[in-house]
């Protein structure tokens, strides 16, 4: 089975490629989910995030995003000392300030979801790269998605992290054409 060439032999790393990365993501929390996680990888490797994945959900209440607002400074210290979590304050604090801004956005009557689809006109953007270092680190949805996000009070949502997140949850599929995964070979 032939898969991208990014992914390594370890099986939470495989579990990832094979089943989530790239595949269309609707959810509201799981996007929010995904759009933090991203921001946590900043300077770092994505497997780093991964394995550390559980301990954010157990930490930031499941992504619940109403729940995750409400955290406070207090609950902020107590992340700062978890060591199953990257511990940078301006990341962890970007967690918070995120949810408290997809409910503001939420509040303007935009529906999370429908505003980050938006950003490829609802449909997923196909690519046919035969190799994965000829993707882009960035895009024109991504730069557009990232502005948008800052605007409306977003943290740790730059470019490269909004092209990874949209890669993530399937907005732009950037799964190699010899990739088992690639739609064209399903």
């Amino acid at each position: 089975m032939q898969r991208c060439g990014w992914v390594t032999a370890d099986p939470l790393y495989l579990a990832y490629h094979d089943m989530e990365w790239g595949v269309p993501q609707t959810d509201k929390r799981a996007l929010f989910e995904m759009l933090c996680l991203e921001g946590q990888q900043a300077g770092l490797s994505w497997i780093t995030v991964l394995k550390k994945r559980e301990n954010y959900r157990r930490a930031f209440h499941e992504f619940d995003i109403s729940a995750v607002a409400l955290m406070d400074e207090a609950d902020l210290m107590r992340l700062l000392q978890d060591s199953g979590l990257i511990r940078h304050r301006g990341k962890l604090t970007a967690i918070i300030e995120n949810a408290k801004a997809t409910l503001a956005l939420e509040a303007t009557g935009e529906d999370f979801s429908r505003f980050i689809w938006s950003f490829v006109d609802n449909q997923p953007i196909l690519h046919h790269y035969a190799d994965y270092k000829l993707a882009p680190t960035t895009s024109e949805p991504a730069i557009a998605l990232s502005k948008a996000l800052k605007k409306r009070g977003f943290k740790f949502v730059g470019p490269t992290i909004c092209h990874s997140f949209l890669q993530a949850c399937g907005l732009i599929n950037d799964h190699q054409t010899s990739c088992f995964c690639h739609p064209d070979n399903l």
